[in-house]
């Protein structure tokens, strides 16, 4: 079974920042794009951000872009999430993501999931 685990979410005020990781098991990630979503309490899961399978194409949510940061070790079988100038509004439990080849935004192109980490901003 497919194990993809979330690691580096915690607390920290407006403007810090934090490093997610996602360690896969029982897959190789060079095999598939990877993806970060989050989900807020009361809203539905949304994408963050994607990094396709050999890593030449990389996607953000726009309210992300020029603050995270997503790439991959394939040789480490991970990929990472930097996380800069974070804001109140980012807080959310972020969910590790893989499947596919391309840096999909779309949950539905995405078939193996972690079990989340959460991540919360105070202002």
């Amino acid at each position: 079974q497919v194990q993809l685990r979330e690691s580096g979410g915690g607390l920290v005020q407006a403007g810090g920042s934090l490093r997610l990781s996602c360690a896969a098991g029982r897959i190789f990630i060079s095999s598939v794009a990877m993806g970060w979503f989050r989900q807020a309490p009361g809203k539905e899961r949304e994408f963050v951000a994607a990094i396709s399978r050999n890593g030449s194409t990389i996607s953000y949510t726009d309210s992300v872009k020029g603050r995270f940061t997503i790439s991959r070790d394939n040789a480490k079988n991970s990929v990472y999430m930097q996380m800069n100038s974070l804001k109140p509004e980012d807080t959310a439990v972020y969910y590790c993501a893989a499947g596919g080849t391309i840096a999909a935004i779309s949950r539905l192109e995405y078939l193996y999931w972690g079990q989340g980490t959460q991540v919360t901003v105070s202002s």
